[in-house]
């Protein structure tokens, strides 16, 4: 007797079958609130077999034309409310800011903590950070410090193709590192190494659709990959931050104080990941981008060339740069390397737009569909830097560019990231030009992501012809 036999077999079986697969749907189909519209789910899984897990942020992107700004999607048992559209996110990130964040597998440092909790770290890690450099001179020294680094490394290829993926990381790691571990690494330290390749290792896995299933289904237990995520990086160093924290700090050992050893780990270990790889990605993205449109790396050329000439780039430069400071811009915009905010929760039951939000509910903000919103961008699916630039060519903010989202939960690495981002772009345009391998046409190059947490550009090669 086969397994289907024999479950049809029993009337006891079938019936508690059928009593599940009821429950289910009253409780996805019908629900008890008047929330807002989406796709309707299936049982146990919801939505999971009609989203593309790899890029979940385009097939939401297609549900937000069905649906509207704001659509309910069930992921496995989890109903998430998810907002689109830079007016909506606008509304609810800024005018209606709420700081409570959903925390998943981590413990909660400084992204995942909430209320109080999440104040003390963010103040925490805000005032040190301060203190070690960030947002002052002596930092942006270092930076340009490591833009030379990062230049003969470059330049010991001579032209020949590179991929720049690993010192474009453990260049903008250094930056990080000089003030949470109160010093710079030689990129052929193995330990730097190690540290670094875990920090991208970590990015790209959390992005993966295992780890999406293991974040819904817990109890499918440590079976899943995702469960590297909860372990720690063996080869994080000492720091500075941590000695502050224990000199400093009258709470630690105090049960339930903000202030513990793991939450200080995690949180150490945030503001490394985080500030090392969203940085480098923009960066990679941004080199692919002037290898591909020649014509855009010749505008930025001249305009450093004529402005600067040879000597450093200084951060006080930037207003004299417009073409090449919207070309940044732009590449944050296009390359769209968050695609969806740190999830949010509601703090209490809401109506927002006409729409029932319970208490409680898991909230993703969109940004892909802030970046590319259509009402807010005159191109907004191509490399256009007149975005953010008026009719004399001079540099305009723009209110829809949210690339580190908005609102009090905006990244706190904000002015670190502008500052890196600027000088060495600037630094690399000075000295290279950037082409395309040999045997590869400008328009081989390919600006498709890969699979992560964030989107870097997909494996590519570029040559860097020295200039200077």
């Amino acid at each position: 007797m086969g397994f289907t036999d024999a479950l049809l077999s029993s009337p006891g079986t079938v019936l508690g079958a059928v009593l599940v697969l009821l429950l289910f749907y009253l409780f996805y189909g019908l629900g008890s609130d008047q929330g807002p519209p989406g796709p309707r789910p299936f049982p146990v899984v919801g939505n999971l077999l009609q989203l593309d897990l790899k890029q979940p942020y385009n097939t939401l992107m297609e549900y937000s034309k069905q649906y509207g700004s704001v659509f309910t999607v069930w992921l496995g048992p989890k109903k998430v409310v998810v907002l689109a559209g830079y007016k909506t996110v606008k509304e609810a990130l800024v005018d209606n800011a709420d700081p409570q964040q959903v925390r998943f597998l981590l413990c909660p440092g400084v992204i995942w903590s909430n209320h109080e909790l999440w104040r003390e770290v963010r103040r925490f890690a805000l005032t040190n950070l301060r203190d070690y450099g960030m947002g002052k001179r002596a930092c942006e020294d270092k930076i340009t410090e490591e833009a030379q680094y990062l230049c003969d490394v470059f330049k010991n290829f001579k032209g020949k193709p590179l991929d720049t993926t690993q010192p474009m990381n453990q260049a903008v790691s250094n930056i990080i590192c000089s003030m949470v571990y109160g010093s710079r690494f030689e990129y052929d330290d193995p330990k730097f190494v190690a540290l670094v390749s875990d920090a991208n290792r970590i990015i790209q896995i959390a992005g993966s659709p295992s780890v999406q299933i293991y974040n819904l289904f817990p109890w499918l237990g440590r079976l899943s990959v995702g469960c590297v995520l909860d372990s720690r990086q063996k080869h994080v160093p000492v720091c500075f931050l941590f000695f502050t924290f224990c000199l400093y700090s009258s709470e630690f050992g105090v049960p339930d104080s903000p202030f513990d050893e793991d939450n200080l780990l995690q949180t150490v270990l945030q503001l490394f990941n985080a500030g090392t790889d969203t940085t480098a990605t923009t960066l990679r993205w941004g080199l692919l981008i002037m290898a591909k449109y020649p014509h855009l790396q010749d505008q930025v050329r001249e305009e450093i060339s004529r402005v600067i000439g040879s000597r450093q780039v200084l951060i006080e430069d930037r207003k004299d740069l417009p073409f090449t400071d919207a070309v940044i811009h732009e590449t944050q915009r296009i390359a769209n390397i968050v695609p969806m905010a740190i999830p949010h929760r509601t703090s209490q039951d809401i109506t927002f737009q006409g729409h029932f939000i319970k208490k409680g509910t898991t909230v993703f903000p969109l940004l892909t569909s802030v970046l590319y919103d259509e009402s807010q961008w005159e191109k907004p699916h191509s490399f256009h830097p007149a975005h953010f630039l008026d009719k004399d060519g001079k540099f305009v903010k723009r209110d829809a560019f949210m690339p580190f989202s908005a609102g009090r939960r905006i990244c706190l690495g904000e002015g670190l990231a502008r500052m890196e981002l600027f000088i060495f772009f600037v630094t690399l345009m000075q000295r290279f030009r950037f082409t395309a391998p040999p045997g590869v046409s400008e328009e081989e190059l390919e600006l498709v992501p890969r699979v992560g947490f964030t989107l870097n550009p997909t494996a590519h090669e570029l040559c860097a012809v020295p200039c200077l």
